[in-house]
């Protein structure tokens, strides 16, 4: 069977022998909305768990939007105006947005202007939130977890608080969307490694697809403190259409959500393969963000198995953590000594390095289909280059064996394999 992938020619395609074939799984078609604005409207204007954002905004004065980034496919275009209409009705003056970067990079004037829409970005101040930056942020405590919170100086100063957010699988949150638009949204750098670390250390199969799990009830707690009184949450599908929204109460609304985005994104697999050959659209700027595909991939691929990723990463490794690549991934035991021999401090980083070593150096051999990270790049890393998905293919079965089951997981950025 031939199998491409949703880069156009970029990559080519791989054909694989009928007798080898476990299938070719991808989330299934849903019926998208056709009015983004009738389908914002309706949701913002009847909150689950909730009232409304008049109701709830009356005596405010200023008021915060945190917005999801450039890695995000929420229709905030759509959404801003309905806000900003119900915020005036309450008496809300003003009103400023925050863009919840968390640890990704800053995102461009082009960017602003193509998720934004020109008419937000020149009626609206758009601040990126800049998390290494103490003199934005505030201390607002610790939380009964033992997480150091600091928040965005903006947030911490507004009357009324907004988030949104898209809802897809998560590998630490279990899915985005909620009280993660807070953390790590909109704060310093060690609530993010502090949480990242509770959710690197658990098990995939225990946190992927749970949308109650350690880390989202640390994020709750701290978007308490931070005041989060209203969400706007969006399920996507891979492709960008708007399958459904929600809004209202920040836990409620989210759980809500989570049972659509579980529809939309859970694959059906009836058992682990030797090989799984992954994309990890639309989770494509860089192999921070494409290894959601490979946090997928975990789940269907048989111990001592194979992983192949076919993924742009045109940003490289991650422009904001560096020391991914200076360090490359290690076993297991090899990342658990060099944080407690104080080597590896950053801990958003030695969680990153703890999931992914772990399933390319313990569990499977992972090969990397040429892409925007150079080749010395990727064996530095780990990663067995490959350069196309064929050669790739080529590889795996020499590596499981000429017999080996393979499978292929199409927008493996935000599928959530359910084995059985």
């Amino acid at each position: 069977m031939r199998v491409t992938f949703p880069y156009g020619d970029r990559f080519g395609p791989v054909d694989i022998p009928d007798e080898n074939l476990l299938g070719v799984f991808e989330p299934r078609e849903f019926p998208s909305v056709d009015d983004v604005i009738a389908c914002a409207r309706e949701a913002i204007r009847n909150p689950i768990g909730s009232l409304t954002v008049t109701q709830l905004a009356r005596g405010a004065k200023n008021a915060v939007i945190i917005s999801d980034d450039y890695t995000r496919q929420t229709p905030v275009d759509a959404i801003i105006p309905i806000l900003e209409r119900e915020l005036i009705d309450a008496g809300v003056e003003t009103i400023k947005i925050i863009v919840a970067l968390g640890t990704h990079r800053k995102m461009t004037d082009d960017e602003k202007r193509a998720k934004f829409g020109r008419d937000i970005c020149e009626r609206f101040e758009i601040i990126n939130h800049e998390y290494k930056d103490l003199s934005a942020l505030v201390d607002m405590g610790t939380t009964a977890r033992g997480t150091r919170f600091l928040l965005n100086r903006l947030v911490a100063e507004a009357d009324f608080v907004i988030g949104l957010g898209q809802i897809a699988p998560h590998r630490i949150a279990g899915f985005s969307g909620g009280a993660k638009i807070i953390l790590p949204g909109v704060c310093g750098a060690e609530a993010t490694a502090h949480t990242h670390w509770i959710g690197g250390y658990e098990d995939g199969e225990k946190m992927l697809g749970f949308a109650q799990n350690p880390v989202r009830e640390e994020m709750n707690a701290c978007a308490r403190l931070a005041g989060l009184a209203f969400i706007v949450n969006a399920v996507c599908d891979p492709t960008g259409r708007l399958i459904s929204m929600v809004a209202g109460d920040m836990v409620e609304a989210h759980l809500k959500g989570c049972e659509t985005a579980r529809e939309v994104f859970g694959v059906k697999v009836p058992s682990k393969a030797d090989v799984v050959i992954v994309d990890s659209y639309p989770k494509d700027i860089e192999l921070w963000q494409a290894a959601k595909a490979l946090y997928a991939a975990d789940l269907m691929v048989k111990k001592g198995g194979a992983i192949i990723l076919v993924s742009p990463c045109d940003e490289g490794v991650s422009q904001a953590h560096p020391q991914i690549l200076e360090r490359g991934y290690t076993s297991e035991q090899r990342t658990l000594v060099d944080i407690e021999s104080g080597i590896l401090t950053n801990l958003s980083v030695a969680s990153h390095c703890l999931r992914v070593g772990r399933l390319i150096k313990d569990k499977a051999t992972c090969i990397m289909v040429r892409n925007g990270i150079p080749q010395a790049d990727q064996e530095h890393l780990g990663f067995i280059p490959a350069g196309t998905p064929q050669e790739a293919l080529h590889k795996a079965l020499q590596i499981v064996g000429q017999g080996g089951s393979v499978a292929v997981l199409r927008h493996g950025g935000e599928a959530l394999p359910v084995i059985g």
